[in-house]
């Protein structure tokens, strides 16, 4: 080794010198990042006074709330810089992807980390809508769900049930090495679950959609595109040769690329926490749905639309705008937790979107969120805070004028994510050294020891966090609470 690769070696490191104990402690960077364990070894004694459960001769601990800059895994899947508004699948900028791939194609690179050849892809495609039915009683299944239950509920709770169907893929039943082995085997069993997610991903979400509407469900067709079967089952009744429309397919087919995957979002997250524990890929895919369920995630787009209608106007923005800004009121579908520019799929998305309206006809609630676009992006107020408008921004715009319900779009969401779920799940699984199990640490603030102190020694303990709330009871629990009977004081 020369003297420069040496002096490189050397300054690849972090020196930390803690100051309680004097100790030195050199950390190695790799990949621009530093290993968080390091800090183990910078220990010291518990000081005077100090709470015994801050552990401090175990080491010192590293606090990141929300993992704002702490690194779970190694990835090769998908790359953001959101400082340069960038976002690319396996090194393919977004932007070329959107224009030349479909969103199967693009799943199979998200998930084997190369572009499909002819012979491939076909393979690919066969497979993934092959498996695309499914079992007779799902339709019970879906039919004990009460008429106005959202359809997130019942697509989460549909790939949890997806699982039970598959014992051969359930690791507590197999062995919990049985995706895990690498082995060609293993591998084939792999392929697989995946080809059943995403191939049914579609049917259960065109299932949700219709037990809502009262209608029969569709067996899914042959011959259609991964989006327009999915429009397919969603919307024929009987009608001879029917077929989707292909602008509407199209602008369908590439929110679903555009949406396929994300890095370490939420639901991509609880996918892998779940995943680590070696439960089988359906229940780790339902808790990504449920992941995916909340406002903050999954349902910004719904609330870009809902903030529209409340503004009512393009003459009520200046208004809105003025509110905002006292924080009186919650601007949706601008800013990012990532991108700190504009959202490279934001861009896709609005040229999506003109061509959509050119079918549909121009939505009425467009001219307010232009007028809302405009004078966001001309106030000093959003622009010093780098608030540029989202992908939620527009498609929620593009599901409205296709004709979807609003809390339908997060399930519009879940389907193509599972694509993302899967290959950063298959990744896991495969990855060199094995599983290990997601065990966070935690900084324990609350009470030292307490002796037990029995209940008619105890004084109440009051505040609003402190104490549950009692619910105000009507009806028939009313009723009963007035009632006379045997053991009613146990209650």
């Amino acid at each position: 080794m020369g003297k420069a690769t040496e002096s490189r070696a050397d300054n690849n490191t972090l020196l930390v010198t803690d100051k309680r104990t004097g100790k030195t402690i050199s950390i190695p960077i790799t990949d621009n990042s530093i290993p968080a364990t390091a800090f183990k070894a910078l220990s010291a004694p518990t000081a005077v006074g100090e709470r015994e459960e801050n552990e401090t001769p175990k080491g010192l601990r590293v606090a990141d709330r929300g993992f704002l800059n702490t690194a779970v895994i190694q990835s090769q899947i998908t790359y953001i810089d959101g400082e340069a508004g960038i976002l690319r699948y396996r090194g393919y900028p977004i932007e070329q992807l959107a224009t030349h791939s479909t969103h199967l194609e693009s799943a199979y690179l998200l998930i084997y980390g190369s572009l499909p050849s002819k012979g491939q892809y076909k393979t690919w495609e066969r497979e993934v809508m092959h498996h695309s039915v499914v079992h007779s009683d799902a339709e019970d299944f879906f039919r004990s769900f009460r008429y106005d239950a959202h359809p997130m509920a019942i697509l989460t709770s549909a790939f949890a049930y997806l699982g039970s169907y598959y014992a051969d893929a359930n690791p507590s039943l197999r062995g919990q090495n049985v995706f895990t082995a690498g082995t060609p085997a293993s591998l084939a069993l792999m392929d697989q679950q995946i080809f059943r997610l995403i191939g049914k991903a579609t049917t259960l979400a065109a299932m949700a959609y219709r037990v809502r509407q009262g209608r029969d469900f569709v067996v899914p067709p042959t011959g259609l595109s991964y989006a327009g079967a999915f429009l397919y089952q969603m919307d024929h009744q009987g009608q001879e040769d029917y077929t989707p429309h292909p602008v509407l397919e199209r602008a369908l087919d590439t929110l679903f690329l555009l949406h396929a995957d994300h890095e370490l979002n939420a639901s991509a997250t609880t996918v892998l926490q779940t995943g680590s524990s070696l439960v089988d890929p359906y229940s780790a895919i339902a808790a990504g749905c449920a992941s995916l369920y909340g406002p903050l995630h999954g349902g910004a787009n719904e609330a870009v639309i809902r903030m529209l209608l409340s503004i009512g106007s393009p003459a009520n923005v200046p208004a809105f705008i003025e509110a905002v800004k006292k924080r009186e009121k919650v601007l949706s579908g601008f800013g990012h937790r990532v991108y700190r520019t504009s959202d490279p799929r934001s861009f896709i998305v609005r040229k999506t979107a003109d061509e959509v309206f050119a079918v549909t006809g121009q939505d009425e609630l467009l001219e307010t969120a232009m007028a809302l676009h405009d004078a966001a992006m001309k106030d000093e107020f959003f622009t010093s805070r780098r608030l540029a408008p989202n992908v939620d921004f527009w498609s929620g715009l593009i599901y409205r004028a296709m004709g979807f319900p609003m809390d339908f779009f997060p399930v519009l969401f879940v389907v193509p994510r599972v694509v993302g779920w899967l290959a950063h799940w298959r990744q896991m699984m495969l990855q060199p050294g094995g599983v290990k199990i997601w065990r966070p640490r935690q900084i324990y603030v609350g009470a030292g020891k307490r002796d037990y102190v029995p209940v008619d020694e105890r004084t109440a303990v009051q505040g609003e966090k402190m104490t549950p709330t009692p619910v105000a009871h009507s009806g028939i629990s009313k009723r009963t609470q007035l009632a006379s009977f045997k053991g009613k004081g146990k209650l």
